[in-house]
């Protein structure tokens, strides 16, 4: 598994129009190729009846896994550009879709590149970019006399809560750097006069807000 990487922080879309043609960018996330296939299959079944539906996806630790069409586009003004625009913000394990509706305009070559480029580009701003990093999940059991200072206080030293359960004690969830687990132990520890049981859960991506 990957250390970190940057993914669109949000599945959404988000329109632009150019010369009285109407793109539309649908992205998701997609850590395997059958679902974004799945995804692009959908998009072109919601958009029958656009002039083109048009896609790439980048999947994989090592990109290995990548595609773009045109759909009818001239050869490599759609899909291409659209990978490209994904490469070049870093992003991994995402599919989009850019549905066209032809206005009357013709845009040329350069056109269609710049059209699909910014498409794919403006979505990934309007919906965010996040960075995910892999992190030990330590989990925190504690009284409910001591809680509230401990939330406080791992919130005021940047820690970042992955989930809290409410039984008979608080379990709190939080994400620690793998190299600074022994560090967070000691923190903790101290930090309760030792009234807090921490065991380690395995590792989880936290994210982080890039754009």
């Amino acid at each position: 598994m990957l250390e970190n990487y940057l993914t669109i922080r949000v599945a959404g879309q988000h329109e632009i129009i150019i010369e009285k043609s109407r793109f539309i960018c649908s992205i998701i996330r997609a850590t395997d190729e059958q679902t974004a296939q799945e995804f692009i299959t959908s998009v072109k079944k919601s958009h029958w009846n656009a002039s083109h539906n048009c896609s790439a996806y980048l999947i994989g630790e090592r990109d290995q896994y990548q595609k773009a069409n045109d759909d009818g586009e001239p050869s490599g003004t759609a899909g291409v550009p659209m990978l490209e625009v994904l490469k070049k913000k870093r992003l991994k394990n995402v599919a989009v879709v850019v549905t066209r509706y032809f206005g009357g305009v013709k845009l040329g070559a350069g056109g269609l590149v710049r059209a699909y480029g910014t498409a794919v580009s403006e979505t990934c701003n309007v919906l965010g970019i996040v960075e995910r990093s892999l992190a030990m999940i330590i989990s925190c059991t504690l009284d409910y006399s001591a809680h509230a200072k401990f939330e406080n206080t791992l919130e005021k030293e940047g820690y970042q809560i992955s989930n809290t359960t409410f039984t008979d004690k608080v379990i709190l969830d939080v994400y620690v750097d793998s190299a600074d687990v022994d560090l967070f132990r000691e923190w903790a520890i101290n930090l309760t006069n030792g009234q807090v049981q921490l065991q380690e859960n395995g590792q989880e991506y936290r994210e982080k807000d890039v754009i």
